[in-house]
């Protein structure tokens, strides 16, 4: 039987009673890990009797647990918060990004993992920040001069320098965002 995983490394061990089997998935998405199960039935003559119980044990790992593999965006929630965020990176000659997103939005729902992903591989370089257009007050989204949704944002020095509007594939975004802060950096 085949399990699939959240994430590629994790290794699922299938433990039976006479001895112990490692089976490895490469898989997608499960919502479920399967904690036991009853297999084994006598096909001639069905009575409702299990013959054998299976038990799974679900153990984790990654090769560099010193980095993580994702973070989470932080999010800006008012006006005063983007002027002390914007003062810090002033100070410090560092770029931010921005994802203005709303919960609604499908594409923004779907980018947001990956902008998380990505601020893993710009871990100490540049500080990524989210804010949803929908909990925030309509002076921040102002602010940002947003529009359209998702729309991420390089702001350098106190003020935005670049933006990508993000109506099109992940990917795409992503290779622009990647364009943005290589051109800001």
């Amino acid at each position: 039987m085949s399990i699939l995983a959240p994430n590629p490394h994790l290794l699922y061990r299938e433990t039976h009673q006479r001895d112990q089997q490692h089976t490895s998935w490469n898989g997608a998405i499960c919502a479920v890990v399967l904690k036991s199960y009853w297999v084994g039935f006598d096909r001639r003559k069905y009575d409702g009797k299990k013959i054998e119980k299976r038990n799974f044990r679900v153990d984790a790992f990654w090769p560099d647990s010193a980095r993580p593999t994702s973070v989470e965006l932080e999010p800006i929630l008012d006006c005063d918060q983007l002027d002390q965020i914007l003062l810090t990176s002033q100070q410090l000659s560092q770029p931010i990004i921005i994802d203005w997103m709303a919960a609604w939005c499908r594409k923004c729902i779907y980018l947001k993992p990956k902008l998380e992903k990505m601020a893993a591989e710009y871990d100490t370089q540049i500080k990524f920040y989210c804010v949803d257009v929908n909990k925030v007050p309509q002076a921040l989204v102002k602010r940002g001069n947003v529009s359209k949704m998702p729309t991420i944002q390089l702001w350098k020095d106190g003020e935005m320098k670049a933006e990508v509007i993000g109506g099109h594939k992940a990917w795409l975004v992503l290779d622009e965002v990647r364009e943005m802060i290589q051109k800001f950096r």
